[in-house]
C-alpha cells in the first residue's frame, strides 16, 4: 500500500516533490484546523508539522490504528502530546540540525546589538534624538558568555564567540561523546551546575528546550544571581524565563538589558506593569530613571530563508522508514540524513564516512 502523508503547515514545496517523487502520497492542507485534522488524520501513515498544529491526545486518538509516525519539522517537541504518541505505538520525530546555525546566527547577533546598544540608538535616533553620549556600548573580546544548553545550537554559538574573543562557561545536565573535542575547540569550560554559569557570566544565553523540569528554569532566584548589568539572552522557548520575575529585574535596574524569544503567550503583548508601561519605558524602582533597562520583544526568527529541505528529506529517510507497509524499508533511501555546518545536508548510507558530521536520529527528549 501506497504511504499516505499530511502536511499541514507551510513547507519547502521542493521538500514535497521529493517525497512524492519517492511514491509517497502527500497531501498539503498548511492552515488545516485542530477539528479538520481530527476528522481526516485517520486516514493517513504519518503526519509533518511544524509549532502550529498542536497533536493533542484528541488527534492521536482519531488517528489510531493507522497513524505510524509524526515528523515535527523543526525542534521543539510542545506542540505534540508525547505520552499519547508513546501509548498509541507512534514514533515521533524531530528535525534537530534544520535551525542550528540560524538560531546561532540570530543569538550572536542580538549579542552584538545589545552590546553596542544597538536597539536603543535606532529608538532614539527615530524618536528625533541623538543619545550619542548616552549610549556607551562594550567590547564583546574579554568578556564571559554563560551558555545553559550545550547542544548543537548551543555549541555553535560557543565557536562563533570564542572566534570573537570571548571566554566561554557552559553548562548541559549531560557529558556526551565528544564533548571534550568540542571543548577543546571553543575554548569553553563545563561548569558543574547552572549557579555557576550565572554567577560569572557577562552574558547568559539560553538554549533548552521547553519541558516540565525546564519551564521557569530562570525565575527571582536565578536572575538574582547575575551579574548588575548582565545581558540575558533566550532564543528558545519563552516559558523558560519567568516573565513575572524578569518585569521586575528590568524594571529594578538589576540588569541594564534582556533579549528575548516571543513572550510566553503567543499573541499577547509584551508584558507590562500596572502602570501600563513596559521595561522599555526606562522607570526604575520608585519611579527613578533608569536608562539602561532594555527589553527586545520580536517574533520567532530562528529559521532560514526557508525551510531547509532537511526537514522531509530526514522524514523520507526516517520517519516512513518505520512504516511497517512502506516500500521505503527495503530501499536505498534507509540510510541517514547527515549534516554539517559547513558543508550543507548529504545522504549517507554510512553515516561515520562523513567524519564528524552528525546524524539525524529519532529525537532524545532529554533536556539541555
Amino acid at each position: 500500500m501506497v504511504p499516505k502523508v499530511l502536511v499541514t503547515d507551510p513547507l519547502d514545496p521542493t521538500g514535497i516533490e521529493l517525497l512524492r517523487s519517492e511514491g509517497v502520497q502527500v497531501d498539503y492542507r498548511p492552515g488545516i484546523t485542530h477539528e479538520e485534522l481530527k476528522t481526516v488524520v485517520g486516514n493517513y501513515d504519518a503526519l509533518i508539522v511544524r509549532g502550529r498544529t498542536k497533536v493533542t491526545w484528541e488527534v492521536i486518538e482519531a488517528g489510531r490504528g493507522r497513524l505510524k509516525a509524526i515528523c515535527r519539522a523543526g525542534v521543539g517537541l510542545d506542540n505534540i502530546d508525547l505520552e499519547a504518541a508513546g501509548e498509541a505505538g507512534i514514533e515521533v520525530f524531530n528535525t534537530p540540525e534544520a535551525s542550528t546555525e540560524a538560531v546561532a546566527e540570530l543569538t550572536v547577533g542580538l549579542i552584538i546589538a545589545l552590546a553596542r546598544s544597538i536597539p536603543r540608538a535606532d529608538k532614539a535616533l527615530k524618536e528625533g534624538r541623538w543619545a550619542k553620549k548616552e549610549l556607551m556600548g562594550w567590547e564583546l573580546r574579554g568578556k564571559t558568555l554563560g551558555i545553559i544548553g550545550f547542544g548543537r545550537i548551543g555549541q555553535r554559538v560557543a565557536e562563533i564567540c570564542h572566534a570573537l574573543g570571548m571566554r566561554i562557561i557552559a553548562y548541559r545536565r549531560t557529558r556526551p561523546p565528544g564533548i571534550e573535542e568540542v571543548l577543546a575547540r571553543t575554548g569553553a569550560r563545563m561548569a558543574s551546575n547552572a549557579e555557576e554559569v550565572l554567577k560569572e557570566s557577562d552574558i547568559i544565553t539560553l538554549h533548552v528546550p521547553l519541558t516540565p523540569q525546564t519551564r521557569h528554569m530562570i525565575g527571582r532566584r536565578e536572575i538574582f544571581m547575575m551579574k548588575d548589568g548582565a545581558i540575558l539572552i533566550n532564543t528558545s522557548r519563552g516559558g523558560v524565563v519567568d516573565e513575572e520575575a524578569l518585569y521586575e529585574a528590568l524594571v529594578s535596574g538589576k540588569h541594564q538589558l534582556e533579549a528575548g524569544s516571543a513572550p510566553e503567550r503567543r499573541g499577547h503583548a509584551p508584558h507590562r506593569g500596572p502602570d501600563g508601561r513596559g521595561p522599555e519605558s526606562g522607570l526604575g524602582a520608585g519611579g527613578q530613571e533608569a536608562p539602561r533597562i532594555l527589553q527586545v520583544e520580536r517574533p520567532h526568527l530562528g529559521r532560514g530563508d526557508r525551510p531547509p529541505l532537511a526537514f522531509l528529506t530526514h522524514f523520507s529517510t526516517a520517519a516512513l522508514a518505520s512504516l511497517a507497509e512502506s516500500p521505503i524499508m527495503s530501499s536505498p533511501m534507509s540510510g541517514s540524513l547527515t549534516c554539517d555546518a559547513r558543508q550543507g545536508y548529504v545522504w549517507t548510507n554510512k553515516p561515520a564516512s562523513l567524519g564528524a558530521s552528525w546524524t539525524l536520529e529519532p529525537t532524545s527528549l532529554e533536556a539541555a
